[in-house]
């Protein structure tokens, strides 16, 4: 593509898309072409994936078995779109496959098309099924940008002006490298649960609808909690009389390494998942799934979807399920996260500026800071190892509260030399810095 049509394209957003859609680079990247963990720009240059989009591939970009399926379904003129109100095999079948995979006695799904809508519908689930509507969720947490989600947030820079935040409180998230009782992580006593109890005994009427928590705080810089955080909290919430809701968006479909589901390594059976970006694969799928008794309380009530279930994208979502079982791709991310955190132990120990190491299986964070003593946050070595990277012909992503975390999450069927080429890669990125 001419650098004139580039530019036309620049010159598209800036006139017709929110001023909110920001894109990547000085110069911005068009990218034209995938396969694997591979993408191309429109000058033909190759690039290794490295966060997918943002975390949404989950098994390699246009997988044979997909691809092949959606060539047939268009060759066969299959129908598009069909809604709740008519049959779909896809819907049925998504249904099924994910109930089996679920944790626990889960088994009801609502589809819908983003993980703002999953979450959107589990909180007015919860809230429906126990009557009450406060909502705890954490700081550094992300949930979504419609409505509920964006009173849930626990980023001031995720919110607006008049965005509504009824009914909610925040909760110091897990965050162990900042801990604010200054305590180290796995010799604590969970002071950062403790909060959860302190904060529905003093900002509310000692009752809670739900608690929402990502097992890993994604946008929050993949902040993963100590082990025994999510049940001690679990508890907690049931005593208030809440519902559980695990946002995995981010972290379902295996990306952790041990579950196909994150929460169920911290061995809990919450009352809802919500998960979107890798189910698809790409496609925009979204889901709830929840205990009968919770889908019950809906009943006599009309609730709809227009998109939510749709034969392609639910054709999709099945598809992953069985990619991921098939290819034994959890067990794949589990080996290859603990390769890449070795990897990027030594990397620590040339480059200082690596703060903190953290994550799970395939979603891994680097938080970047000025110096190890005073652990200030780096947002500029952040967005500078971004563009060296670029000319690494590496795709990272990165987030956090100060945008000073690096964000790794590949295709679960990254293999080796994939992985060695990232980590040669990053170490003449960190070099260039």
């Amino acid at each position: 593509m001419s650098e004139n049509k580039r530019e036309q394209i620049i010159e598209q957003r800036k006139k017709f898309l929110y001023p909110t859609k920001i894109a990547y680079y000085k110069n911005p990247l068009h990218l034209v072409k995938a396969k694997g963990s591979y993408v191309w720009d429109d000058q033909g240059k190759k690039y290794l994936d490295f966060i997918g989009g943002i975390i949404c591939i989950s098994v390699g970009h246009n997988h044979p078995a997909i691809k092949n399926k959606m060539k047939e379904m268009i060759d066969g003129d299959a129908i598009q779109h069909t809604t709740y109100l008519y049959l779909s095999e896809y819907m049925a079948d998504f249904a099924e496959k994910l109930a089996k995979v679920a944790p626990g006695d889960l088994s009801k799904v609502y589809m819908t098309n983003s993980g703002s809508e999953a979450n959107e519908m589990a909180v007015m689930t919860a809230r429906a099924a126990t009557g009450r509507q406060m909502v705890l969720s954490l700081r550094h947490g992300y949930h979504g940008g419609t409505n509920v989600p964006l009173g849930l947030c626990g980023h001031g820079t995720w919110k607006f002006e008049g965005q509504p935040q009824a009914s909610v409180s925040h909760v110091q998230a897990p965050y162990c490298y900042r801990c604010p009782w200054g305590k180290e992580r796995n010799t604590c006593n969970l002071e950062c649960a403790d909060e959860v109890q302190e904060v529905i005994d003093t900002t509310t009427d000692g009752n809670i609808a739900a608690f929402i928590c990502e097992p890993i705080l994604g946008v929050g810089g993949f902040i993963d909690a100590p082990v025994g955080y999510h049940k001690k909290v679990y508890d907690i919430v049931k005593r208030a009389g809440g519902m559980y809701i695990s946002d995995e968006v981010q972290t379902g479909v295996g990306r952790t390494g041990k579950n196909f589901f994150a929460i169920a390594d911290s061995e809990v059976v919450p009352d809802f998942i919500t998960m979107a970006k890798g189910i698809g694969n790409g496609a925009p799928v979204g889901a709830v799934i929840t205990k009968t008794e919770h889908a019950d309380a809906l009943k006599g009530k009309l609730h709809f979807n227009t998109f939510g279930g749709d034969p392609y994208q639910a054709m999709q979502a099945g598809k992953v399920i069985d990619i991921i079982k098939d290819e034994n791709l959890i067990e794949n991310a589990e080996k290859m996260g603990h390769y890449l955190k070795e990897g990027f132990m030594d990397l620590q120990k040339d480059f200082p500026i690596i703060g903190d190491i953290r994550g799970r299986g395939l979603l891994l964070g680097l938080e970047l800071v000025l110096d190890a003593k005073s652990k200030n946050p780096n947002p500029e070595a952040a967005s500078k190892l971004m563009e060296t990277a670029r000319s690494e012909n590496i795709l990272i992503g990165k987030g956090g509260l100060r945008g000073n975390v690096v964000r790794l999450a590949p295709s679960m069927a990254i293999t080796k030399n994939e992985c060695d080429e990232l980590l040669i890669g990053l170490r003449r990125a960190f070099r260039n810095l």
